[in-house]
């Protein structure tokens, strides 16, 4: 007689959590640095088109398209005495970290076609490699448990620690690095080619840091991860079949589609993030550094809410209000610069409505990615139950394209939205004209409450709610069980 059908929940322990989440700072370090700084950086102080830079970073995510859901794949039925998930995370830890280094200090006298190239490939084998270490490390949490709300918890941990790291970085940056860069010929650090340098090396020790600790904190969790499924021989028309079958439903697509335009969104509005402290606002560089601050408060507020709204109002329900919120009130500020209502530029008073409504928002964002990337979990016994395959490295390098396409995209548009407006290559602060700054708001914020209002309606057609998931749990138990010798 077959024993009694259960669910499988497993709760992993606090520690497991924190070195699956710590891990995440190895992509909030890389993605801070490239979102933020990179187009800054080589537009304003290396003196490159922006459009070239936009270009490169373009041609990097093409790429990405290709080697995510190889990635995903290859981790699902990879076989090793250290699971499918560990080797990747292992193998990449030092090809990402050297070439983040050297994005920062491209080579001096070089041609802006040099120039472009170098950072093609660079890009090119950053994004790879943070594939081979994000997806197979991210594509643990379905791993780890199987509960509707336990997984909106770890994921919390995840994105938690994703933003901090990140965050930390730009908080160091404009509080030591940029001060500490000053010279009589460049009396703004922010401007200073070596302190750039500086901020790679610093950047690639973390990421090498936060992935051993991730992965040797998570090792001895492999004999309780899922096993590959057995081995068989398959053409490649067969696996992109199997791929798409894996994936294909209407509530994947939703989130697909939904996510991939939020993160553009996102993308932009970090590509632009420092054009408008800088040049828009006018603030000074402890300003920036107070704002940012902000963001440590940001994090927990995320990582705070995600559960609770989860268990409250369910994900979809919850990741819905929750965007509508945020991003409505994301663009605010500059939109009642544009209409004349802020005070002027210098008076205490901006500073303070532009860093509350910046953390706000930043809280409320980071909970909105939590749900989202919990719903991308809970999809992972959707394509079990349809297919008969466990594929979370398959779901999770779609999560990690979308994340990384759509916010390499958001810059590429930032990069093209700076020189439309003239906003021209190693412009100083100060000496933007005004309309200038006022066309820069005028097309931002258009542009960007458009990308977050579709979002959100977009992802009003995922169906998979709390009662869904655990039926599908229960049934999938139901299998396993039947299937056990009597």
């Amino acid at each position: 007689m077959n024993a009694p059908v259960i669910a499988t929940v497993k709760k992993p322990s606090i520690w497991t959590k924190l070195a699956y989440g710590f891990g995440s700072v190895a992509y909030g370090v890389k993605d801070n640095g490239l979102k933020y700084f990179l187009l800054l950086f080589y537009a304003q102080v290396v003196g490159l088109d922006a459009r070239l830079v936009s270009f490169a970073i373009l041609i990097a995510l093409v790429a990405d398209a290709i080697s995510d859901p190889i990635v995903g794949y290859w981790s699902d039925n990879f076989r090793s005495k250290w699971g499918r998930r560990h080797p990747f995370m292992y193998a990449a830890a030092i090809p990402l970290c050297v070439s983040y280094y050297f994005i920062w200090t491209p080579p001096q006298g070089w041609s802006d076609q040099a120039l472009f190239l170098y950072i093609v490939v660079l890009a090119i084998i950053i994004r790879t490699f943070i594939t081979f270490y994000e997806t197979p490390s991210t594509a643990l949490a379905p791993e780890l448990t199987d509960d509707y709300d336990e997984r909106s918890n770890i994921l919390s941990f995840r994105y938690f620690f994703a933003w901090f790291g990140g965050n930390s970085m730009a908080v160091v940056l404009f509080a030591l690095i940029f001060p500490a860069f000053v010279t009589v010929a460049i009396t703004n650090g922010q401007f200073n080619l070596e302190a750039y340098k500086f901020f790679g090396f610093l950047g690639a020790v973390i990421m090498f840091t936060a992935i051993m600790i991730s992965a040797l904190g998570t090792h001895h969790y492999i004999p309780r991860l899922r096993k590959p499924p057995p081995k068989a021989d398959k053409s490649l028309k067969m696996i992109f079949n199997e791929i798409y079958s894996t994936v294909s439903s209407k509530s994947f697509f939703a989130l697909f589609f939904a996510s991939l335009l939020g993160f553009t969104a996102s993308g932009l509005a970090a590509g632009l993030a420092f054009y408008f402290t800088t040049y828009f606002w006018d603030f000074t560089n402890e300003q920036i550094f107070g704002i940012t601050l902000g963001v440590f408060l940001s994090a927990f507020i995320g990582g705070l809410l995600a559960p609770v709204v989860t268990r409250k109002l369910g994900k979809k329900r919850g990741a819905i209000i929750i965007g509508l919120i945020a991003f409505i009130g994301s663009p605010l500020p500059i939109f009642l610069r544009l209409i004349g209502v802020m005070p002027e530029n210098g008076t205490p008073e901006v500073f303070w409505i532009v860093l509350v409504t910046n953390t706000i928002d930043v809280g409320l964002i980071i909970c909105y990615q939590i749900l989202a990337a919990s719903m991308m979990a809970d999809l992972v016994e959707q394509g079990e139950a349809k297919t008969g395959n466990r594929s979370e490295g398959l779901f999770f390098a779609a999560a990690t394209f979308m994340r990384k396409f759509g916010e390499g995209f958001g810059i590429v548009i930032a990069g093209f939205v700076i020189t439309a407006v003239g906003l021209a290559a190693g412009s100083k602060q100060g000496e933007v004209p005004e309309d200038t700054l006022w066309f820069l708001g005028a097309v931002y914020v258009p542009v960007i409450l458009g990308i977050w209002l579709t979002m959100v309606a977009i992802i009003g057609f995922y169906r998979i709610d709390r009662t869904t998931h655990e039926a599908t749990v229960r049934e999938l138990a139901e299998k396993e069980n039947a299937a056990r010798p009597t």
